[in-house]
């Protein structure tokens, strides 16, 4: 069944706008893993959905427990954008401060790791908790189907410069995996506002999925909400065939500043925690930001695939 087209819309509540950029660490592991096997036909017609945030389990923070709620409730696929278990990402950390709320959705996780993960060396805390959700063990990025839709999961904490092997691997993933609906996902977003800024790190992989048609980037890092009108890598605004960029370092650590105002920013919040839940159709997307019981801000739209 083929979706009918959609016009773009956006609603926004109650948005309110709030600051030193932390670098990338770890270790850059070795082999790449091979891309993901051609897909099967696309399920069209059928919607799925995609739900989560990065930034979540701080101990005697209440904000995990708050979001894992809205999880409850919410079906579908969990992603996280990283920084999952504060401060070291330990296996204690995951087992203290992620575990108790997160934990019971790990079955349906697929998540990525942030900085705070590579405190313990190797990020061994985060491969040892999710195990196989987290991809080929010790590399930190993969890729899946969900519905029509190729998802891709990134490790901004190691190399993505060109000629790593992550940028070698993602091209070959984008050349292997034909869609037309592209969404990925990583810690540390190339543009923001929130008191960690931006960071070029991730641009060369901006840079590939643009010229593969993605739709959408979506991060963490970040301890608030943002969201980007479609844009390219280098931060120019492209209605026709950029990517729409959510920061969603919501899941449930302290929240902090927005001291930027970076170009291309349509929504910023840094008073609420929530999950971003996207639903995906063959053709397009909707998204909303879901916020914790007791908050009223929230955002939601639709756009159609390139």
């Amino acid at each position: 069944m083929i979706r009918r087209m959609r016009a773009v819309f956006v609603v926004v509540v109650l948005s309110a706008c709030g600051g030193e950029p932390m670098r990338p660490t770890g270790p850059d592991p070795s082999p790449s893993p091979s891309p993901s096997p051609p897909p099967p036909p696309p399920t069209t017609g059928l919607a799925e959905t995609l739900v989560g945030a990065g930034d979540i389990g701080w101990c005697g923070v209440a904000g995990a427990e708050l979001t894992a709620a809205l999880l409850d409730r919410i079906g579908g696929t969990v992603f996280t954008t990283g920084d999952n278990a504060y401060l070291l990402g330990s296996r204690q950390n995951f087992l203290d401060c992620y575990d108790p709320w997160w934990g019971r959705h790990r079955g349906r996780t697929r998540p990525v790791p942030g900085n705070h993960e590579y405190e313990t060396p190797g990020a061994a805390g985060y491969f040892g908790y999710f195990g196989a959700s987290a991809g080929p063990p010790g590399l930190g990025y993969y890729g899946y189907r969900l519905g029509s839709w190729h998802i891709i999961a990134l490790n901004s904490e190691i190399s993505a410069f060109p000629g790593s092997p992550q940028l070698d691997w993602l091209r070959d993933e984008l050349a292997a995996n034909p869609a037309r609906c592209t969404l990925a996902y990583f810690h540390t977003p190339v543009f923001g506002s929130g008191s960690n800024g931006s960071n070029p790190h991730m641009q060369a992989a901006w840079a590939m999925l643009h010229a593969a048609g993605a739709d959408v980037i979506v991060n963490g890092h970040n301890h608030s909400y943002e969201r980007f009108a479609p844009q390219d890598a280098n931060g120019r605004p492209d209605a026709a065939r950029g990517i729409r960029q959510f920061v969603v370092g919501t899941g449930g650590a302290p929240l902090t500043s927005m001291p930027f105002s970076t170009p291309n920013s349509e929504v910023r919040n840094n008073q609420a925690w929530g999950v971003l839940k996207l639903t995906l159709f063959g053709d397009g997307y909707d998204w909303e930001f879901v916020p914790v019981q007791g908050q009223t801000f929230t955002d939601r739209g639709a756009a159609n695939c390139h």
